[in-house]
């Protein structure tokens, strides 16, 4: 017997499928679509090649990593640890020396998107906020760290590696 497809049962399908979607999408966090991402983005894009921009920015973000709490960020705590403290001053150094070029524009892009989003004190929810102002925050850094941890990786592997 064949079977009768009605207009709701496409609609119901049409919705299953925009939250599967939605799911997979690393976008369909709020902080990642809101304005301040946004501003972390292109403040990232304008102070990239700026190294004392960039190393004022990693101070404020290292500062501020120490005064966060680590449960928020769960298993990405020591990531966040090694793109503030370890490998990202000493990678865009590198980039910039020219002595490291196996790094992505884009991944040294994102990297300093979330920096820049973890020192803004007026993200989507703001830090003062109790119990939950460091939730957006760690959304960002797990993001940038699930979609750059090879490049960190590999940053790491060659520095400790003989050259």
């Amino acid at each position: 017997m064949k079977e009768v497809k009605t207009k709701s049962d496409a609609k119901t399908k049409a919705r299953q499928g925009r939250k599967n979607i939605e799911g997979l999408s690393p976008y369909s966090k709020p902080a990642l679509r809101s304005e301040a991402f946004a501003r972390a983005l292109t403040d990232a894009k304008s102070c990239i090649d700026d190294r004392e921009r960039l190393q004022t920015l990693f101070n404020e973000a290292a500062k501020k990593a120490a005064s966060v709490p680590k449960d928020s960020f769960k298993e990405y705590w020591p990531y966040l640890q090694t793109m503030l403290r370890l490998t990202m001053l000493r990678l865009v150094r590198a980039h910039h020396r020219a002595e490291y070029d196996q790094a992505s524009h884009d991944s040294l892009l994102w990297i300093v998107a979330a920096l820049n989003y973890l020192v803004d004190p007026f993200d989507l929810i703001p830090d003062k906020t109790p119990f939950l102002g460091f939730i957006d925050d760690a959304a960002v850094v797990e993001f940038v760290v699930d979609r750059t941890r090879q490049t960190l990786d590999d940053f790491m592997t060659w520095e400790t590696g003989p050259r």
